[in-house]
């Protein structure tokens, strides 16, 4: 399956090389030839980089699953989030070009807003493109009670985030939602008290592999009952 985002890049690409190629036939020029075959091969790629494969999981309360494909940059305790209401852990995602770039619901609930913040293109797999690069900011109510964020970052070639939610929406985990064009950088914000399974290094995939556990507010206060 192809994301539809991708059909116009893709018929472009393959108008160009047609009449490249006819001009080749038509004129018998080598250049002509060796342009349409880079437009062949760009064709190929941006097909390629547009996959939207379906993925499953055994989804349960609490889940959350990878909203993208890539390499686990870090997993790290920060300070208090105003909107989480606790301290957090940030969980960052490097999408090369090669990954998949559609991006997707990381735990079941519904969204309380969608900020799209202007900024720079920085790399994305260095640390600074978390604040200072083009990005969309989506805070979630999950049905655990919890409340989470997640980033999609634009990086030095992403230029274009797609985000098709908005305030209101019921999601569901591994639900697409969303993607980023040509390298990028996904991430993920949860309370400190969450059970993270991966580590930096890691390679993850969207909707299907397992990022760790909220604590749901049930559990929680069973767990602070038990202290007193």
């Amino acid at each position: 399956m192809i994301a539809k985002e991708g059909y116009i890049f893709i018929f472009l690409s393959l108008l160009l090389m047609v009449v490249c190629y006819t001009a080749y036939l038509a004129l018998a020029s080598t250049t002509l030839y060796i342009i349409s075959a880079i437009f062949a091969f760009l064709t190929l790629f941006i097909t390629y980089f547009f996959r939207d494969p379906n993925r499953t999981f055994e989804n349960k309360e609490g889940l959350l699953v990878s909203p993208a494909d890539g390499k686990v940059l870090s997993v790290e305790h920060i300070g208090h989030n105003d909107f989480i209401g606790a301290d957090t852990i940030k969980i960052a995602i490097f999408l090369n070009v090669f990954d998949v770039h559609i991006n997707r619901i990381p735990s079941d609930g519904t969204i309380d807003y969608v900020k799209y913040n202007p900024g720079k293109f920085h790399v994305a797999s260095v640390d600074k493109a978390s604040e200072l690069n083009e990005q969309t900011e989506i805070g979630m109510t999950t049905n655990t009670g919890q409340k989470i964020i997640f980033k999609q970052i634009a990086g030095l070639i992403a230029r274009r985030i797609v985000c098709k939610i908005k305030d209101g929406d019921k999601v569901v985990a591994g639900e697409r939602f969303g993607l980023i064009r040509f390298g990028s950088r996904t991430e993920l914000f949860v309370p400190a008290d969450s059970v993270i399974d991966i580590k930096a290094g890691d390679r993850v995939v969207g909707s299907e592999t397992i990022l760790g556990q909220l604590t749901s507010k049930e559990v929680k206060n069973k767990s602070e009952d038990k202290t007193v």
